[in-house]
């Protein structure tokens, strides 16, 4: 081994560096990677609690949609035995004093490509009737108890100065 002399100027240089080099190699090798690592898992926790909010709520939708299905079947449930969509139009028609105005009812049945639920329509043409009747009818169809609703309806005005209108509607519910 080789004996040097050092002055005590050149052993501080000496320990300086190798001091700096000590504190660089643990700078580099220990705390930066543990700073890294802990802003990586700050960030990880973040999205996980992101995550963990929308999967609240979508359990809550899914809750939400859950207590509607079973209110729609509560409510298909208290329909009258043998209700058919026809014959509930053709009655309300005849309540609400427009089946004189009824030109045409067309039922028809499909089934939703989206969901496999057979629906069932009707397609009517109401002539010749006035705007409050109409109104009416709609009323009734829209709030009645049977989970009926228009899907579609197209209104023309009928002659200039009569005050009436033709209206065809089609209206639809799903079959049980």
């Amino acid at each position: 081994m080789m004996n040097i002399n050092l002055n005590r100027r050149e052993k501080l240089v000496i320990y300086g560096a190798a001091l700096f080099i000590a504190v660089f190699v643990v700078v580099q090798l220990i705390i930066t990677p543990l700073i890294e690592k802990r802003e990586q898992l700050a960030n990880q926790l973040q999205s996980e609690r992101q995550k963990l909010s929308e999967m609240k709520q979508l359990q809550a939708d899914y809750q939400s949609l859950q207590k509607g299905i079973s209110a729609a079947m509560d409510q298909f449930n208290k329909r009258p035995a043998g209700f058919t969509l026809f014959s509930f139009l053709d009655r309300l028609a005849g309540e609400t004093g427009i089946k004189k105005h009824v030109s045409y009812m067309k039922p028809s049945t499909t089934v939703n490509d989206e969901t496999g639920v057979n629906l069932s329509r009707v397609e009517m043409e109401l002539q010749a009737i006035s705007l409050k009747d109409l109104s009416r009818y709609l009323y009734n169809v829209e709030t009645s108890q049977n989970m009926v609703m228009v899907k579609r309806i197209s209104i023309s005005r009928k002659g200039k100065e009569g005050g009436t209108i033709d209206a065809v509607l089609q209206v639809e519910t799903v079959e049980t």
